[in-house]
């Protein structure tokens, strides 16, 4: 064993075959998020501080609502995609499956909660 290259170590151990579409959805989300989390910023700082009925009026126009929705699902994505990959390097056995499947429905129901929310007050 000791006489084994790298490659023959390596040989039939094959490749996950989907770390590149994980890496390309993590870098889309990355730029949708370096474009998004500004314009959040920017749209959400002029009601920062006001009365709840103002900050309701402000998101029942349409522009801040699709910006604050679109913001809330691509952090969410993003969250998912990055605790995933920590969880795959940290944790191991039958914990690391269930701590996958926890994490991914609660990046989800924070998802779907968000934007109930938002589209409660817009609609």
């Amino acid at each position: 064993m000791a006489y084994l290259t790298d490659r023959k170590r390596a040989e039939g151990m094959g490749s996950a075959k989907s770390g590149t579409a994980h890496h390309w959805s993590m870098m889309v989300s990355s730029v949708g998020l370096a474009i998004l989390i500004p314009l959040f910023i920017f749209t959400f700082g002029p009601v920062l501080g006001s009365s709840h009925a103002e900050v309701v009026d402000y998101f029942a126009r349409p522009f801040p609502a699709i910006v604050a929705a679109l913001t809330i699902a691509a952090s969410m994505m993003h969250f998912k995609g990055g605790v995933q990959t920590l969880i795959e390097d940290y944790v191991h056995g039958m914990a690391k499956k269930v701590t996958i499947i926890l994490m991914i429905c609660l990046s989800y129901a924070i998802a779907a909660t968000g934007i109930f929310a938002i589209a409660r007050i817009a609609l």
